[in-house]
């Protein structure tokens, strides 16, 4: 209960100090908007992410304790095409890698680093409700095991999840919250039995046109640990910027923290939206 008040306050915080905006939410935001493509319009994104991790930890054989520092990144492609005015089809196919250094002697070898292709997504958003500045919006979704899960690219066989958005108007403010639930399917014994099958996730998130096309934008969120032995459920805060460099293209950059230990320590985010 004290972890959740606390990012109740936290949320609090995040939205009385975020200044007004009426724009809908986008990279670097973990968290998704109502918001469409409109019929017959696409959208490509090129997302990119790098993490930090760091931690101590003894090593019994040795008897010795060791520095343990993880790092790693995925560039995603996404395309978003509008099928109807308040419909969308999202596909999304990342690429992702990693290596882990204890003492500073990398200790991962080629075939266990994970570079390479991860699970593709293919997602509908579908806004059913929209009045007054407030929209409600569904986004269910399956991955396919594009990747390879003996390299911890993905699960192995295809997984399943569905997002609930809403996003509020007020002039000058806006606001948006997710509320999502992912069941995921592992082909690996190994995976089966170190991991939860069912994941919620809470998360909400504002933004703000501080100078003409330059937004600040602010996100917060928890979602249940997948890892079976934890009862502490990973949350973060994000901060970026999202800048307009004509009508149809953006770029965005955004710094994401840990708020627990089972979150990342330290995430960069940049990316660039081309709308056409």
């Amino acid at each position: 209960m004290k972890g959740l008040k606390a990012l109740f306050v936290l949320s609090l915080f995040a939205s009385v100090f975020i200044f007004p905006t009426s724009a809908f939410a986008a990279h670097p935001l973990v968290t998704d908007d109502t918001g469409t493509q409109g019929k017959g319009k696409y959208q490509i994104e090129v997302n990119s992410e790098f993490t930090y991790e760091k931690e101590r930890q003894y090593n019994p054989d040795e008897e010795k304790w060791e520095t343990k520092k993880e790092t790693g990144g995925e560039l995603a492609t996404v395309l978003s095409y509008g099928i109807t005015d308040n419909t969308d089809i999202v596909l999304g196919l990342p690429y992702q890698w990693k290596k882990t250094r204890i003492d500073g002697i990398v200790t991962t070898d080629k075939a266990e680093q994970g570079d390479g292709i991860a699970d593709m997504s293919l997602e509908v958003k579908w806004r059913f409700y929209e009045k007054d500045g407030f929209s409600l919006a569904f986004k269910p979704g399956i991955t396919l095991p594009t990747g390879d899960e003996k390299k911890g690219l993905g699960n192995g066989r295809a997984s399943y999840g569905i997002v609930f958005i809403t996003t509020k108007e007020i002039e000058p403010w806006a606001f948006h919250l997710n509320l999502g639930y992912t069941y995921s399917s592992y082909k690996l014994q190994a995976d089966r039995d170190a991991n939860r099958k069912g994941i919620w996730h809470i998360s909400i998130a504002s933004e703000v046109e501080i100078i003409k096309d330059l937004k600040a934008v602010a996100n917060i969120g928890i979602e249940r640990n997948p890892d079976k032995t934890s009862n502490t459920h990973p949350a973060f805060i994000l901060g970026g910027l999202i800048f307009s460099i004509s009508e149809n293209i953006a770029i965005d950059f955004g710094v994401k923290g840990g708020l627990n230990k089972p979150e990342t320590d330290l995430t960069f985010l940049a990316g660039i939206a081309f709308k056409f």
